[in-house]
């Protein structure tokens, strides 16, 4: 069984915060990307795995292959960095049955109808709708750029912020 080391939404996926900090703090030996367009890109996957850290092995997979491969042999034998472009793919693989036991936000861009909710983090109503549902069956979720700052629980982004949910 694979041990998952974080769970983390970055629309950057694999960028230069996410080696730097995260993979090596977390002393993760693989990185599996979900994503159900990269998924079907093999162009755009090969960057990504360009893109990891010397030895570092990269899959790229749909939220259907991720859930299968979990039930299949629960992903491996690695040590894991689990990343997501979005809060939608992450909510897709909760709901077909992914196990998650805490989610990390980390990058969110900004795009009209978003609120900035934390750094440079946005969530739309949508996202906090989604997120609510995952955090209110058990999951901790956080938003959290780098290791050295400090990190907001996303009971607190709800408090502070009006979304319509």
């Amino acid at each position: 069984m694979a041990e998952i080391r974080l769970v983390r939404i970055d629309f950057r996926l694999i960028h230069g915060q996410v080696i730097t900090k995260w993979f090596g703090s977390t002393r993760a030996t693989e990185i599996v990307i979900i994503d159900d367009e990269l998924s079907k890109d093999a162009f755009m996957a090969s960057i990504y795995e360009m893109s990891a850290p010397p030895g570092a092995k990269v899959s790229v997979l749909s939220t259907e292959q991720a859930v299968e491969k979990w039930n299949e042999n629960k992903l491996g034998n690695g040590k894991l960095l689990i990343l997501f472009k979005n809060v939608g793919q992450v909510y897709k693989t909760f709901k077909l049955g992914f196990p998650f036991e805490e989610i990390q936000i980390g990058g969110l861009g900004s795009a009209p109808g978003r609120k900035v909710v934390f750094g440079p983090i946005t969530l739309d109503d949508e996202d906090a709708k989604q997120l609510k549902e995952i955090s209110d069956k058990g999951v901790h979720v956080y938003l959290h750029q780098v290791p050295e700052e400090g990190k907001m629980e996303f009971e607190k982004v709800l408090e502070k912020n009006n979304f319509n949910i």
